[in-house]
């Protein structure tokens, strides 16, 4: 079978993405499973690979059709839109906010044109998106708009754990507030088809307690007796596998163990730390609900190390070998639905 091609985009060039971009397209591992594809600028490549002290080809195509896909070369599409003269690593610029949003529309007109399989993003920084007047607040809400996608559900994965999340930039006040019955269970539903189509049959899905101890019966709250609790016996009813609530400092582990095939998590915090304890650097998030599948590294721009070579890119091989292993079916079962 034919490698699925992959487009991976840059972010902020002030950021570390052309980095860990540049480092992962020297690993073998990642020309085994599928064709890269960047969307990005050459300068800011160039500069990439000098500050890494990587010599790979750049070979700039107008088409994913037109890549070469071999290690050694990387095939870009050159959107030649960063002056590389006025570029300084580290720093919020709005000259790369809109560079990184470029990046991100054009890979995904890639996807829903099935030019590509998958996406795979590279991290960009609210402030340069808000500084170029980039009307959204980072990847979903842009993956939301321009794919028309109601709500696209994010899933976090790292050594098989999977954890979707409930609410995701909001105050952890206003989580708590967004928490009902109803909402309980259209979530999960969702959360159900999602991992079928990652491949999991009859998935089995915990949702974690949102305070101490799942709130001991109201003791602590009343939020699982009130919303969370009636949610997972009306699910039962309907037929989807599902325990809990279960206590935040027990379920993530369980579900490592392999005992639920994935948790819900109920605010950002929760599973984000969950996660990136048992291995941040392995720690993918996974965009579902879209007409196709978008992974990303699960950090940020750094700024702080930004220009100096520093960075792993262990996270960004994982994200594109993760969207090779599940953006071919993710696609096949989108096609179904049409």
């Amino acid at each position: 079978m034919s490698r699925p091609i992959i487009a991976i985009t840059l972010g902020d060039p002030a950021g570390v993405g052309p980095e860990i971009v540049v480092k992962a397209l020297k690993n073998k591992s990642v020309y085994y499973v599928c064709n890269p594809i960047v969307v990005g600028d050459k300068e800011v490549l160039k500069k990439a690979l000098d500050i890494t002290n990587i010599s790979l080809k750049l070979n700039a195509v107008s088409s994913p059709d037109e890549g070469k896909y071999t290690l050694g070369t990387i095939d870009f599409i050159d959107l030649n839109n960063i002056d590389i003269s006025a570029l300084e690593f580290g720093k919020v610029q709005a000259q790369c906010g809109q560079a990184a949003f470029d990046y991100l529309s054009y890979a995904i007109k890639l996807a829903m044109d099935k030019k590509v399989t998958a996406i795979a993003t590279t991290p960009l920084n609210k402030e340069s998106f808000k500084s170029a007047g980039v009307p959204y607040i980072g990847h979903t809400e842009v993956l939301e708009s321009l794919t028309n996608t109601r709500n696209p559900l994010t899933m976090f994965e790292v050594k098989g754990l999977k954890v979707f999340f409930y609410s995701r930039h909001v105050s952890l006040r206003n989580a708590c507030d967004l928490i009902t019955k109803e909402g309980i269970e259209e979530f999960v539903i969702r959360c159900e088809k999602a991992l079928k189509v990652l491949g999991i049959e009859k998935p089995h899905i915990a949702i974690a307690g949102l305070n101490p101890h799942s709130g001991e019966h109201g003791l602590f709250g009343d939020e699982e007796v009130k919303y969370i609790s009636p949610a997972v016996e009306n699910l039962r009813e309907k037929g989807v596998d599902i325990s809990g609530p279960i206590g935040a400092d027990s379920v993530f582990y369980q579900a490592l163990l392999g005992r639920y095939d994935a948790v819900l998590s109920l605010y950002h915090d929760q599973g984000h730390i969950a996660t990136k304890m048992v291995d941040f650097e392995r720690t993918i998030s996974l965009t579902n609900n879209m007409p196709f599948l978008r992974t990303s590294v699960d950090h940020g721009t750094a700024f702080d190390i930004a220009g100096t070579g520093k960075v792993s890119e262990v996270s960004m091989i994982e994200a594109i070998i993760l969207a090779a292993k599940y953006g071919p079916g993710f696609l096949t079962e989108n096609n179904k639905d049409n």
